[in-house]
Order: C-alpha cells, then structure tokens, then sequence
C-alpha cells in the first residue's frame, strides 16, 4: 500500500537527454507495475473485440502528483512509441460532469430539475442534429441527478443549451484542454456528446478539479518540480453536488444497473464515455484521496466492436482503485456551507421522491420542481449560415433579421465588434458582403451565444456588365 509520501521514487536510472543525471519522478513502482499489468491483463480479455491499445494515469488529489503513468499496451499495442496519455481522442460522455457543474454554479439548474430525454432536431450548419441515447432509446422526464448519472445524450444536449455553447468552451480552456481552440459555434451542440479532442493527462486533471471541490492545478511528474498555481473553475458547491451524482450507484442503475463494474466497495465518484463508432473508451473518476483514468481503443482509429466503458476501462479503473483503497478509507466528503438538503417530489411517476441537496435558495418550495426553462440563444441566423445578395433587388433594400430566444433585458445584439442595441426584440440589419459574427452579449460583457455567418453576392456594377 501507498504511504503517504512513498510516490518519489526513481522506476530505475533514467537519463534527462540533456543531463547527465538521474531524473527522478513521483511514480510510485509498485502502483506503476499494477497499473500496466492491470491494462494489459484487462486487454486481453477484450482482444476478440479489436482493441489493441491502451493507457492509464493515477494521480494524487491533494498534490497534483503523477502516481502511474502508463502510457501503452507494451507489445499488445499497435505503436509501441505513441504516448497514450498525451495523444488526443474524442471525448465521448466524460465532459458531461463539466457542462452540469456549470450549469448547477449558475443556478440554471439543479439536482432535482427535470430535463426532457426525447427526440430532439437541432438546426445546425449542415442540416439537421438529432442526439440520441447509447440505447437508442429515449426516457422521458428525467431529473438532472438521472440524467448525468445515467449519461442519457439528449438532456446533456438540453443542458449545453442552457449554459452556451461559447459559456462550455470557455469552460474547458479554464479546465485545462488546451485542444479546444476553436469557437463554440464550431463544435456545436455536440460538443455535449464529446465532439472535443482532450488527452488523458487533460482529463483526469479536470476530474481533479472536481475531487478538489473545484480548483484546479497542474499535475506534477518531476518530483522537483515546484506545485503550480492553481485557479478556482467551480464553487465547491457544484463541485460537491456533482460529486454527489457521480457517486450515486442508485441513479447510474437506469442505464448501468445496479450491479456493474463502476461500483465500489468504498466512495468513489465516476464516469465512462465512448466516442463515436467506439473509437475510444474512457473510465474516469476520483475517491477522497486519488483520481484514476483509462483509455482503451486503437491508436490508429479504428472501431472497437462491442465494448463500452463499462466492458472496456471500467474494470482497469476499478482494479485500481480497489488496489489504491486495499487498506485506506474513502468516505464521502461533507457538504460545504451553501449546500443544503430538502425533501423533494416529482409529478406522475417521474422519479420517486428523495432527499436532494441544493444551493441555498435553489430547493423548490412548492413539492414539485420546475422543467428547465430556457437560454438566451440565437435562432436567427443560424450559425454557417450563407446568405446571398439577390442582384434584382435594387442596392440598400435587402434586409436581414437577428432574432433571439428567451433575451433578457440586459442583453445586447454585438456585430464585429460592434453594439446594434437591446436583443429583447428583432433586429433588421442591411446585408453587409463578408463574413461576421453576431454576439448576444451580456450586462457585464460576457458572451452567452455567438453565430458567424457570410454576406456573398456579386458586385451590382459586375451583375450589370454580366447582363448585357
């Protein structure tokens, strides 16, 4: 077992190319030894279903220490010399967890609100988006706790929804993923799916952050590498809550059941995600003391068949943590000052009533809580959009229409920088050739959506030369 400070340790004489002395890291050897026999005992046994690759990385909450860094399958995987751990994949549903507690610290939801899990067409660049559940089946109403514990796709399409695209990227940048460049627009409502590229290292630091109560500071691999700065990205507040929801083994059943390798014997909270035509498996999660993650899938890219994250990463992760746990103890965290606890009831046969916790000021009064209402967000015009000048209609007459839903007061329409007044009401804009962006900006100047879209026409001077 782990002593407190048994982590600095060297895993032999290992050179800095540049010195010639010994580097010595925070590995722990005999985690370090479990965690690759683990991943490749546990690839083995799903070796039929095409998967070859593999990597795991173990840290410590309190000191951002790197504990195992596995970063291959050894002489199972298909490139023996790609790092595993840095490599960026999809995401699949581990960035959900992220998207909620944002959603939870603006009191946009709570625990007990309910989200619709039913079928869901989105107006998006290329046509139409239409998320649908890993079963392919949809549930209904579901309260927020179900939602993310069950990983159902729809209502985490709903949350983004809420908490804005351009609000999500922003988020991620301050989580760590240093991949997300682009803008939220690009990505998408899908990007509450994992359409995102993030590495392991990325991941299991932002899952940290929550194990943290919602502070986030870089890991360390070099034992004399001096501790970063940390930043907050979370109130402790939703970083308990979703804690809370990641570790509620009844409320994961309805997708998992019950009995499933995500279960622990001590307190744990988690999450599972695979990407699109299982590509990549992920199993992510913290206990008090130690947050784990895994990979499994190919390096280079190809569909894995029939393996989850509960067939594929899951048992590695839980291996691990129950090797981590042998002997110490992982109870769960109290609630923070803010969060309190209040009886709560659902309509028809929803979900059976339960104690739930809330931010102070957000438990329902009344016994029954309220669907999620709406986020400000633009609905015309849709991002991508082209819009082409017609050249019969004579110059300066053409108009376009900037339309919000659900605008507050406080917000204003921004284009190119520029502010065109309140966005509680339509907006005629006169056509402009080029390519814009469109903001919907609030009070304190920050972002809630944002579109681009082009103005293409020829030349009315070109348009009558052409003509004759």
């Amino acid at each position: 077992m782990l002593a407190p400070h048994a982590a600095a340790r060297l895993l032999g004489p290992r050179l800095d190319a540049r010195a010639s002395s010994p580097v010595r890291t925070t590995l722990d050897g005999a985690l370090q030894r479990m965690a690759a026999e683990s991943l490749r005992r546990h690839l083995l046994a799903v070796r039929a279903e095409h998967v070859q690759d593999g990597a795991v990385l173990v840290v410590d909450n309190a000191s951002g220490e790197v504990l195992a860094y596995v970063g291959g399958s050894g002489d199972l995987g298909s490139a023996r010399h790609v790092d595993g751990i840095r490599a960026r994949r999809q995401a699949g549903s581990t960035l959900k967890p992220f998207l909620y507690a944002e959603a939870l610290d603006r009191r946009l939801l709570t625990a007990a609100s309910l989200l619709e899990d039913t079928p869901l067409d989105l107006a998006v660049a290329g046509g139409l988006y239409r998320p649908q559940n890993y079963d392919e089946g949809f549930k209904g109403l579901v309260s927020v706790r179900t939602a993310l514990a069950s990983s159902l796709n729809v209502p985490a399409v709903r949350a983004l929804d809420l908490v804005g695209e351009e609000v999500a990227v922003e988020l991620l940048r301050r989580l760590g993923f240093e991949g997300v460049r682009e803008s939220g627009d690009y990505y998408g409502p899908s990007m509450a799916l994992g359409s995102a590229d993030v590495s392991l290292w990325e991941l299991v630091n932002a899952y940290r952050a929550l194990a943290g109560g919602g502070t986030w500071s870089p890991l360390r691999l070099r034992a004399d590498e001096a501790a970063g700065a940390a930043r907050r990205v979370y109130s402790d507040r939703a970083a308990f809550l979703v804690s809370s929801i990641l570790a509620d083994r009844e409320s994961r059943s309805l997708t998992f059941g019950l009995e499933n390798p995500l279960a622990t014997r001590f307190w744990t909270a988690v999450k599972t995600g695979t990407s699109k035509e299982m590509r990549d498996n992920w199993c992510v999660g913290y206990s008090r003391r130690y947050t784990v993650g895994v990979w499994v899938g190919n390096f280079g890219g190809e569909p894995m068949r029939n393996v989850s994250g509960v067939t594929g990463a899951a048992p590695v992760w839980t291996e691990l943590m129950a090797w981590l746990h042998g002997a110490v103890p992982s109870a769960p965290p109290a609630a923070p000052a803010g969060v309190v606890a209040a009886p709560v009831a659902f309509p028809g046969a929803v979900e059976p009533g339960r104690i739930e916790w809330f931010l102070a000021g957000t438990e329902p009064p009344a016994a029954a809580p309220a669907i999620a209402g709406g986020h400000p967000r633009i609905i015309a015009p849709v991002s991508g959009t082209i819009i082409a000048l017609d050249p019969d209609i004579p110059e300066g007459r053409e108009r376009l229409v900037f339309e919000a839903t659900d605008a507050r007061e406080s917000l204003r329409w921004v284009l190119d920088g520029d502010d065109l007044g309140p966005a509680r009401e339509l907006h005629v804009w006169r056509p402009v050739r080029g390519r814009h962006a469109l903001a919907l900006v609030d009070g304190h100047g920050r972002v809630v959506d944002r579109v681009s879209f082009d103005v293409r026409g020829v030349p009315r001077a070109a348009h009558a030369e052409a003509g004759r």
